[in-house]
C-alpha cells in the first residue's frame, strides 16, 4: 500500500485497526494521522510486532 492510498483511506484504516487491536486508542492513531511510516513505527512499540508483520496486516485491511 502506498502512502497515497493510505492517506486516502485513513478513517477506514483507523476503524479497522481499532477493531483488530483492542489495545489501540484514538490518541494512538491520532498522533500518526495519515503517515504510514510513522504509524508503523508507533504500532511496533505498542503492539510488539515487526515492520514486516504490520505491513502484512495493512495489506489485509
Amino acid at each position: 500500500m502506498s502512502n497515497t492510498e493510505f492517506k486516502g483511506s485513513w478513517n477506514e484504516q483507523k476503524i479497522r485497526l481499532k477493531k483488530k487491536f483492542a489495545a489501540l486508542t484514538d490518541n494512538d492513531l491520532l498522533s500518526v494521522k495519515g503517515s504510514k511510516e510513522e504509524m508503523i513505527a508507533k504500532l511496533q512499540v505498542i503492539l510488539g510486532k515487526t515492520k514486516a508483520e504490520l505491513e502484512k496486516i495493512f495489506e489485509t485491511l
